[in-house]
C-alpha cells in the first residue's frame, strides 16, 4: 500500500506486456503470425469446451431463458462491449495491408460474424451446464467444469484464458499506436509520434508509449475495473463514429457490401424510434411512469434513461431534416443506450480521462492541427 492506493506487482502480466512491445516494435509480419498461431489456439480450446461441455447441458437451467429480462441482457452487453474494440484496430492497420478496401471490410465483418456465433455457442453450453446464477465470477469457464467435476478442463482453460487476453493485448498494441501516428500526421500529436524505425518500419516511439500506457496502470488497477473503463471507452468512441458517418456527404454510388437503398433511408428513423416508444407502452405499461422515480435506489439507473429518450428525439428529427442515413444514426443510438448502463464511477474516470486528452488538445493539437486555421 502507499497510502491509500494499493499496488500490485503482477509479474506475468508485467513479462507479457513487455514481449507483447518488443513484438509490435520489431514488426508486423511477426505479430500477425504470433497473433494467428494464438487464434487458433483460443478456437481450438472453444471447440474443446463446447464439445464437452455439451454433454453435460441441463435444459432446465435455461427456464427462464431471459432471467434479468430485456435489461440484464443490455447490462451484460454494456459490460463486455470492449471486445469490440478489436473489430474497429483491424482499420488501423489499413497501411500494412495489399488491398485495404477490400480486405478491411472482408475482415471486420467476417470477424464480427464468427465471433457472435462463438459467443452465442459457448454462452449456452455455460448457461445449460450450471445455473445462471452461479456464474458471477470472474473465470466463468473454468467454474463450470469446477462444478461439473471435469478438473482435467481446468488446466485447458486457464491455457486458453492467458492465450486469450495475449492475443487481445496484441491487437491492441498493434493499433494504438498507429492511431497516435495519424492523429500526428495531422498535427494533432507532436511530430515524434509520428516516426517510423528505420529498420522495423514500424511506429516505434509510438509503440513504446503505448507499451508504458498499458504496463504502469498494471501496478495499479483491478480487472473490473479496467474492463468497464475499457467498455466506456469504446462505446464513446463508436458514438463518436457513428455520429460522423452521419454526418459525411452521402454517398450514392454502391461501393460496398450492402446495397445503397438500404443505407439511404433517413425518412424510416422516426418511424423506427415512435414504433420502439409504442411497443414499450403497450409490453412494458409501466416503463415510462417508472422513470419518474428518482430516489436513491433508482436514480443512477433513471435518469441516464431520461436523458437517453429527449435525446432519440431530437436525433429523430435531424436525421429527418438533414437527410442522414439510416445504418449509422441506428448505431449511434444503440451505443447511446448502452451508455446509459454505466455505474456512475465509470462515467467519474472517463470523464477524467476525457479532460485529460481535451487538455492536450488545446495545448497542443489545436493550434497544430493541419485543419487550424491559418493567420498572416
Amino acid at each position: 500500500m502507499l497510502g491509500s492506493l494499493r499496488i500490485i506487482f503482477d509479474l506475468p502480466a508485467v513479462v507479457i506486456n513487455a514481449l507483447i512491445t518488443w513484438l509490435v516494435y520489431v514488426g508486423v509480419k511477426e505479430s500477425r503470425n504470433v497473433s494467428n498461431a494464438m487464434v487458433i489456439v483460443k478456437l481450438a480450446i472453444i471447440a474443446l469446451v463446447v464439445g464437452v461441455g455439451v454433454f453435460y447441458i441441463d435444459i432446465s437451467n435455461w427456464t427462464p431463458f431471459l432471467p434479468n429480462g430485456f435489461g440484464g441482457v443490455m447490462a451484460g452487453v454494456s459490460a463486455v462491449f470492449f471486445a469490440y474494440i478489436g473489430f474497429d484496430a483491424v482499420s488501423t492497420l489499413a497501411e500494412e495491408s495489399k488491398d485495404p478496401q477490400r480486405d478491411l471490410p472482408r475482415g471486420m465483418i467476417w470477424s464480427l460474424v464468427i465471433c457472435t456465433v462463438v459467443y452465442i455457442v459457448l454462452a449456452l453450453v455455460l448457461t445449460g451446464m450450471v445455473s445462471w446464477s452461479q456464474l458471477g465470477v470472474s473465470d466463468p469457464l473454468a467454474e463450470v467444469f469446477a462444478l461439473r467435476g471435469v478438473k482435467w478442463m481446468l488446466f485447458i482453460v486457464s491455457i486458453a484464458a492467458v492465450v486469450a487476453m495475449t492475443s487481445v493485448l496484441l491487437v491492441f498494441q498493434m493499433g494504438q499506436p498507429r492511431i497516435w501516428m495519424s492523429m500526428s500526421r495531422d498535427g494533432l500529436l507532436p511530430k515524434r509520434f509520428a516516426s517510423i524505425h528505420p529498420k522495423y518500419k514500424t511506429p516505434g516511439f509510438s509503440t513504446i508509449v503505448t507499451g508504458l500506457v498499458v504496463g504502469i496502470p498494471i501496478f495499479f488497477t483491478d480487472e473490473s475495473f479496467i474492463l468497464d473503463f475499457t467498455s466506456i471507452g469504446t462505446l464513446f468512441a463508436f458514438v463518436l463514429v457513428c455520429g460522423g458517418r452521419a454526418l459525411l456527404p452521402q454517398r450514392r454510388a454502391h461501393t460496398g457490401p450492402f446495397p445503397s437503398a438500404v443505407l439511404e433511408q433517413p425518412r424510416i428513423a422516426p418511424a423506427i424510434f415512435l414504433g420502439a416508444v409504442a411497443l414499450l407502452l403497450f409490453a412494458v405499461p409501466g416503463y415510462f411512469p417508472g422513470l419518474l422515480d428518482l430516489t436513491d435506489e433508482h436514480a443512477a439507473q433513471n435518469i441516464p434513461q431520461l436523458i437517453f429518450w429527449p435525446l432519440i428525439i431530437l436525433l429523430a428529427v435531424i436525421a429527418h431534416v438533414k437527410n442522414w442515413s439510416l445504418i449509422p444514426l441506428l448505431g449511434l443510438v444503440s451505443c447511446c443506450y448502452l451508455l446509459t448502463g454505466m455505474a456512475v464511477s465509470n462515467w467519474s474516470w472517463f470523464s477524467i480521462w476525457l479532460l485529460i486528452g481535451l487538455v492536450c488538445y488545446f495545448l497542443y493539437g489545436y493550434r497544430h492541427s493541419k485543419l487550424a486555421p491559418k493567420h498572416g
